[in-house]
């Protein structure tokens, strides 16, 4: 019995559970405590949210097409804090950072134990702090929620520090320290220390460089390279010099360490000011503009020039764009900030009188209906529209005249006779689809002072208007920062277009660029003078006044506005456009009897190799023209085909003219040969 009630025993404690091995529980224990700790790290964050406040509040910097710096602009309170990533500095830069402040910053959670026990065991042995043991993420915590260097703030850096990894990864906290690492002064974050210390973008930072920018922040204020030079060339190279930058090749290192390290701040880049605040509202940190930063620096500087001559208060505004694609390459709104000239206000954006300058829209559209053409003679003489007389600016006249003298000669009575005839409505209502909306005094419709400037209009859109003359007719309004155009029809048509470009095209009065189209203006009293202006490549305008809108006395488009057009296509690269005196006459018998003017080969949008291309076309009536981008090619006067060899692989336009004005034109790609 006693067996067997031992046996039963035994069996009845076989079959209950067997209790688990001594490591699971272990296991069991600790997944119980990681899961506890993580849902109480959880509730944390949840609870006590990052402050990126300062990350957020960022300065703006405005490039130019290619991406170099025109302007930066500072966050709020004037401090230059501007955005930047790991990816947008050179690799040198994270890794000497890596190397002297976190070499293990890849691997930890945002703290780093061996750091932390290295910084307790030193502490305890010296009663002191000797390392801090503070990762690159406790930094990054430091900046976002600056602390008095207490043991609690320590504690609270180290939770910061976690959450910071686990909201915004690694590349984030990089981010957040590269943005906000002091840099001396009101100086924060790498981007705006390379121009401060270095005046170049902090993607083109060198070796010696980056260890700089690695170097001040440990002491910004003593370590500041243009009040303690010494002290900031010795942290620099110690940064070069550590253990962990043993990844540099020696030769670098060397190089950088005989470099001599910057002794003064630099100002910050503000090229094209009035821009770069319109584009920067609401924008992205970085905006991309459509300016070139050479071709802008290069319009300003003759601004100072021009401004320098100009009577008290006088000031002039600047626009240069690309005929084709009509974006913006240089933009000079006025005197930047200057007393007595409105300064901040964007002249390029003031609405204004024309004057004169309207003209040549007002004769193509009356080419293409019919209503003149080039030889056409006109009467300059002495002539009422209904209660009006208007009369020229010199209150003299010239008589019988040919409409291209008149256009030239920028006649009063000719243009006035041509609108009524055209018709104020149909003329505003192409202004407006050229992206010039009329503005017309209070309660007054479009009438007859349309053709002598009765109207406001800004430089920009009278820059876009003469481009429409320049470039076949075709509407596009400016555009100042990237993108697609968007497709539209001809204002007028191509052919009319091109006569009126002819007959703009005239060298300049006092000397210039040959093989532009120009035409002034000036508004009533000498209030504002303009001047525009295009060649095979560019559209340009001028203005100068005062902006208060009182007039400067004697002042004329052709006087004032007209030399600085001179200058500033001196400046740009030399395209001469197509159209000299010659060549009106063969275009002024209008649009007569056309037997479809054809052009054969190249087809629009066709893509051909570098070498001898032959143009071919068929119909028209000749003698005709062939030209590449606005300029001719030699070609016999009955001849249909011409032999073009492009200058290089690029887009292309090829025009040709036939001898009543009518055009047929089509792009082309060149492509490298083989």
């Amino acid at each position: 019995m006693e067996g067997a009630a031992a046996e039963g025993g035994q069996a009845g404690r076989g079959g209950g559970a067997r209790p688990l091995p001594r490591a699971a529980r272990i296991g069991l224990a600790l997944g119980g405590a990681v899961a506890l700790l993580l849902g109480v790290l959880l509730v944390l964050d949840r609870v006590f949210p990052p402050d990126l406040s300062r990350l957020e509040a960022v300065g703006r910097v405005v490039v130019d097409r290619e991406g170099r710096v025109l302007s930066a602009l500072p966050a709020p309170g004037g401090v230059w804090r501007l955005p930047v990533s790991a990816e947008e500095v050179p690799r040198v830069l994270v890794d000497l950072l890596m190397a002297a402040e976190d070499r293990r910053f890849r691997w930890h959670f945002g703290v780093d134990p061996i750091a932390v026990a290295r910084a307790a065991v030193g502490w305890a042995r010296a009663g002191r702090v000797v390392s801090g043991g503070s990762t690159l993420s406790m930094q990054a915590a430091r900046l976002l929620e600056p602390r008095p260097r207490t043991l609690r703030s320590k504690v609270i850096e180290a939770f910061r520090a976690v959450q910071l990894e686990w909201r915004l990864g690694k590349s984030g906290v990089l981010r957040a320290w590269l943005t906000l690492a002091p840099m001396g002064g009101n100086l924060e974050g790498v981007r705006a220390g390379a121009l401060a210390w270095f005046r170049r973008p902090v993607e083109r930072v060198g070796v010696a460089e980056a260890a700089l920018l690695v170097a001040v922040p440990r002491r910004p204020e003593a370590l500041r390279p243009d009040r303690h030079p010494s002290a900031a060339l010795a942290a620099r190279d110690a940064v070069l010099r550590r253990r962990g930058a043993a990844a540099l090749p020696e030769v670098e290192r060397v190089a950088a360490l005989a470099e001599a390290a910057p002794s003064a701040r630099r100002a910050m880049p503000g090229l094209a000011p009035h821009l770069s605040r319109e584009v920067a509202r609401g924008a992205a940190d970085v905006v991309r503009t459509t300016l070139d930063a050479g071709l802008q620096r290069g319009m300003e500087g003759l601004a100072a020039e021009v401004l320098a001559a100009l009577p008290a208060r006088g000031s002039v505004a600047i626009v240069v764009a690309d005929l084709r694609t009509r974006e913006v390459r240089a933009l000079v709104g006025g005197d930047w900030l200057a007393e007595g000239r409105a300064g901040a206000m964007d002249l390029t954006r003031a609405v204004r009188s024309p004057g004169s300058s309207l003209k040549p829209l007002l004769y193509a559209m009356a080419f293409e209906r019919g209503l003149a053409r080039p030889s056409s003679v006109m009467e300059d003489l002495p002539r009422r529209f209904g209660d009006w007389a208007p009369e020229n600016y010199a209150r003299g006249f010239s008589g019988r005249v040919t409409a291209a003298e008149a256009l030239r000669q920028s006649l009063n009575l000719p243009a006035v006779a041509l609108m009524e005839a055209l018709g104020p409505i149909r003329f505003a209502s192409s202004l407006k689809a050229l992206g010039a909306v009329p503005r017309l005094p209070a309660g007054a419709g479009a009438a007859l002072p349309l053709a002598l400037g009765g109207v406001g209009i800004t430089l920009r859109e009278l820059v876009g208007v003469t481009a429409a003359i320049g470039d076949g007719g075709r509407a596009g309004a400016l555009r100042v920062v990237p993108g697609v155009a968007t497709a539209a029809e001809p204002v007028v048509r191509p052919w009319a277009a091109e006569m009126v470009a002819g007959i703009l095209v005239q060298g300049f009065p006092g000397g210039g660029p040959a093989g532009v189209g120009w035409k002034t203006g000036t508004s009533w009293g000498g209030r504002d003078a303009w001047a525009v202006g295009f060649d095979a490549r560019h559209v340009a305008g001028v203005w100068v006044g005062r902006p208060d809108g009182t007039a400067i006395p004697g002042a004329t488009g052709r006087s004032l506005a007209l030399p600085v057009l001179a200058r500033v296509f001196g400046v740009l690269p030399s395209v001469p456009r197509a159209g000299a005196e010659e060549r009106v006459a063969a275009l002024g018998g209008g649009p007569r009897a056309v037997d479809g003017l054809r052009l054969l080969f190249p087809p629009a949008g066709a893509v051909v190799e570098e070498g001898a291309v032959t143009i071919r076309a068929a119909g028209g009536q000749r003698p005709l023209v062939f030209l590449v981008d606005g300029v001719p090619l030699a070609s016999g006067a009955a001849r249909r085909e011409v032999g073009w060899v492009p200058p290089g692989p690029g887009f292309y336009r090829v025009t040709v003219l036939d001898a009543t004005g009518a055009a047929v034109s089509a792009p082309v790609r060149v492509r490298a040969g083989e």
